[in-house]
């Protein structure tokens, strides 16, 4: 039977564990979009900076209804 340092020792658990890090980091960025608008970057400026799409950027940028 699998322990918990055995199971963290799997590639498949180092796999998903650097999946949800990637995407928390993703989301993070993604948070702070509307922030930098405000601040006067263009969407263009954004992605680069952030290392994003532009229609990334773009879709984040827009209200949630």
């Amino acid at each position: 039977m699998f322990g918990a340092n055995e199971l963290k020792q799997t590639r498949f658990y180092q796999d998903v564990f650097a999946e949800g890090e990637q995407k928390g980091k993703q989301e993070g960025k993604l948070e702070t979009i509307p922030r930098l608008l405000v601040l006067g970057l263009s969407i263009e400026q954004i992605a680069q900076a952030l290392g994003l799409d532009e229609q990334l950027v773009r879709q984040a940028a827009q209200p949630k209804s």
